[in-house]
């Protein structure tokens, strides 16, 4: 699904059902950035497959995700920065969930069927300085989250997702 289909998708939806968080993209890449989206991601505990990564330390179920919100990157391109759903590495790109206000260990169910759980916060990576120098400086506490699979199965850009408290 190509980004301005995905948009169109939220349109609808955020007229159905205002200030749901949803998934934008879904995306992946044969090692670093930018990832591309795809239609139908199969997650498994070890993240989406077809995703590879260029580091060993990224290689682990804690790390199998990482999500990020798309209002980050729309607040990034107006400061001057040419971003786009998958640009800054994430896996998931989302609206309406404000991710980074969320809890280590809050679950997130997808209305596909997948259930994950935040880890911890992301850190940025000296990578992003392929898209600008100061990049990496300027998303530090604002890229958001890393986290494993619960529950896998498949997902796509246009489902809802329904945060659930910490165990």
């Amino acid at each position: 699904m190509k980004y301005n289909e995905a948009c169109h998708i939220i349109s609808i939806m955020m007229d159905q059902e205002k200030q749901t968080p949803i998934v934008i993209a879904v995306n992946i890449s044969p090692g670093g950035i930018p990832k591309r989206s795809i239609d139908v991601a199969h997650i498994t505990e070890d993240g989406i497959v077809g995703d590879q990564h260029e580091h060993p330390k990224h290689i682990k179920p804690t790390r199998a995700l990482s999500l990020l919100d798309s209002e980050i990157l729309e607040k990034l391109t107006q400061e001057g920065y040419e971003v786009s759903p998958g640009a800054l590495g994430e896996n998931i790109t989302v609206r309406h969930l404000q991710i980074q206000n969320l809890a280590p260990k809050t679950r997130l169910s997808f209305s596909g069927g997948v259930v994950i759980e935040l880890v911890e916060p992301r850190k940025p990576c000296f990578v992003l300085g392929a898209i600008h120098p100061a990049l990496e400086k300027e998303t530090i506490g604002r890229i958001g989250y890393m986290a494993l699979v619960v529950t896998e199965g498949t997902m796509r850009a246009g489902e809802t997702i329904t945060p659930l408290p910490p165990l």
